[in-house]
């Protein structure tokens, strides 16, 4: 177990037996990852709520929990993502999602790669950038990257096979790949010639195909 999962299981434990500085300890460790999960299910201005309801429960409910670091944040993006869809049905509204997945061409189950391209992208407009893929690749891209669930524990979150969890993360980071170029080149924001970007975005998809093939 890494360090940080070390403490992190750790202080879910002490949380357990009503340590309330250990429960600050674990809210500041996921939070984070686990709102910019709810973003991706429901509109901005509505996510701090409903991640504050999904702590609710996770407080409420934390004495039934038992396991270590990674399943600890499978277990709270469930709850989240249920109290999005309880969100989202009782406004009557689409779970927030965007891009056309038409476009994009299939890859096969293999290996992760998700670290690797999210590095590759750069994590300032990650998020933004997140926003803008279909609901089924947002929410894989999310789970497996910034929450940091494996494909089985992400998987189990969303309802469906590991399998098409990582095709689905593997789809969404080669549409943000494609969105970085498309961005970079509107606005010049990174400083680099377009050639230079081209090939940034390229080796991307390329150093995913590559570690799929070596799998």
């Amino acid at each position: 177990m890494q360090g940080d999962d070390a403490e992190l299981t750790a202080a879910v434990r002490s949380a357990q037996k009503g340590d309330e500085s250990a429960f600050r300890t674990v809210y500041r460790a996921v939070h984070p990852r686990l709102l910019g999960y709810v973003r991706t299910l429901v509109p901005d201005a509505d996510a701090e709520d409903v991640a504050s309801e999904a702590w609710l429960q996770i407080a409420r409910d934390l004495g039934r929990f038992s396991g270590d670091a990674d399943r600890f944040r499978g277990w709270a993006a469930r709850i989240a993502r249920n109290r999005a869809l309880d969100h989202i049905r009782a406004r009557g509204r689409r779970p927030a999602s965007g891009g056309d997945e038409s476009e994009l061409t299939g890859m096969p189950d293999g290996a992760d790669t998700a670290d690797e391209a999210l590095e590759a992208l750069g994590t300032g407009r990650t998020m933004a950038l997140i926003s803008q893929l279909p609901r089924d690749q947002a929410e894989a891209v999310v789970l497996r990257v910034v929450v940091g669930l494996d494909a089985k524990s992400a998987a189990q979150v969303l309802g469906k096979r590991a399998g098409a969890v990582r095709t689905a993360a593997h789809r969404g980071l080669r549409k943000l790949a494609e969105l970085l170029d498309g961005h970079d080149e509107a606005d010049g924001a990174d400083g680099t010639i377009p050639d230079q970007r081209q090939d940034q975005s390229c080796g991307v998809t390329e150093k995913a195909a590559r570690t799929l093939r070596e799998t």
